[in-house]
């Protein structure tokens, strides 16, 4: 089974990058996509970039040119629900487009033809990461705050959207839309939305592990910028590696995926 490792910025995989044996690097449609072996698992390890539809793109990319039959994403996100704090890690229980609205002609938050505002992540896939998380997080060299607050494992809802959210007002007023509708969130990004509504049409498994990099409100871009750089390239790196060393369990096998080599 091939495992795509997909991710924004270099900065959320390197470390992985580091420990990738047999690494086999290929460009296709503008993308960088490093092919190998993680813990003798079979991966591919690709950068999206910022925002939704580039998201989109490579995890179809990985599906159909390089015959991924799981997609993970590791990355950053901003903490907005109740008690999630920076250095926290949320796995996706769910996604939902925060900018998604094509009312009146449906609710809003709906995907038109999906009948449902959420897109549900794999399960067992979840399950798994998010066991591997807690592990880490207990973990001394996870605790990089820990003379304050130790790192805590979270799974729920997460939102997407083409924006940066930076502003304590914007943050509150999208954590209070949502949870007015049934949708408590615990944090928001740029692409998760787009990679699972992606796998939901190709019939993949998919989970998402993303670091608290801020609150999503006023100090968000000092936060940001420090936090990829300082601390998740490190968690990325123990989840994900010690979710692989384990046997990387979790997701079933899409019988229709494309061949691993390139078409």
């Amino acid at each position: 089974m091939t495992t795509a490792i997909l991710s924004a910025l270099p900065e959320e995989q390197s470390s992985l990058l580091q420990l990738l044996q047999k690494k086999e690097r290929l460009t296709h449609a503008g993308r960088t996509f490093c092919r190998g072996f993680l813990y003798d698992q079979a991966v591919v390890l690709a950068l999206s970039g910022i925002g939704k539809v580039a998201a989109a793109t490579t995890a179809t990319t990985l599906i159909e040119r390089f015959g991924a039959q799981r997609i993970v994403f590791t990355g950053v996100a901003g903490g907005i629900g109740e008690g999630v704090q920076v250095g926290d890690v949320v796995i996706a229980s769910d996604y939902l487009q925060h900018d998604m609205d094509a009312s009146p002609l449906f609710p809003r938050w709906e995907l038109p033809g999906y009948g449902s505002a959420r897109l549900a992540c794999d399960a067992a896939l979840s399950a798994s990461l998010l066991i591997a998380t807690r592990a880490y997080l207990a973990s001394a060299v996870a605790h990089f705050d820990a003379k304050n607050r130790a790192p805590q494992a979270h799974q729920g809802l997460i939102a997407s959207g083409d924006r940066f959210v930076a502003t304590a007002q914007e943050s509150g007023a999208l954590r209070q839309a949502l949870a007015n509708a049934g949708h408590p969130v615990l944090a928001v990004e740029m692409e998760g939305a787009a990679v699972a509504q992606v796998c939901q049409d190709y019939g993949l498994p998919f989970a998402a592990m993303r670091t608290i990099s801020d609150r999503a409100d006023d100090s968000a871009h000092v936060d940001f910028s420090h936090f990829v750089q300082q601390v998740a390239s490190r968690y990325a790196g123990g989840v994900v590696g010690a979710w692989l060393a384990a046997g990387g369990v979790g997701g079933t096998t899409y019988a229709d995926s494309a061949p691993a080599s390139l078409v």
